[in-house]
């Protein structure tokens, strides 16, 4: 049996991802990324780099603990950098990585597909109730 480099292991690896199976980290990310606040975090960075409260501000609905640990975990996968100035108070400014602008175009597009087609899911759930009914 032929021994293998580890690069030549991660590629092997990376062609036997398939997002379908539950324990594959594709689907693990895939997860994390369809998240509600990773979507509205990213399209948030997407149009600069901001501070915490600017980011809670931005987004209707989001609660300090909720913000926190999806900043945190988009900082751990590489789509978020934080910086952290010293001065009084400390300043934290969060902005999107190269990776993390890749995916903003993503899901960027996904949100304003919703933005334009939220009438005709009105109408087709209205069509669909009233069918059932």
């Amino acid at each position: 049996m032929a021994t293998m480099t580890a690069a030549q292991r991660r590629d092997q690896a990376r062609a036997e991802y398939d997002a379908f199976l539950k324990g594959c980290p594709t689907n693990q990310l895939l997860a994390r990324i369809s998240d509600k606040w990773v979507s509205l975090v990213v399209s948030a960075l997407a149009e600069r780099p901001m501070r915490y409260s600017d980011i809670g501000r931005k987004i209707a609905g989001v609660s300090p603990k909720m913000l926190t640990q999806t900043l945190r975990s988009l900082e751990r996968d590489g789509i978020v950098s934080r910086t952290v100035t010293p001065s009084v108070p400390v300043r934290v400014d969060y902005e999107l990585t190269p990776l993390g602008v890749n995916l903003s175009r993503l899901l960027m597009a996904v949100k304003d597909w919703a933005e334009l087609h939220i009438e005709e899911v009105f109408e087709a759930r209205e069509q669909y109730d009233a069918s059932v009914s």
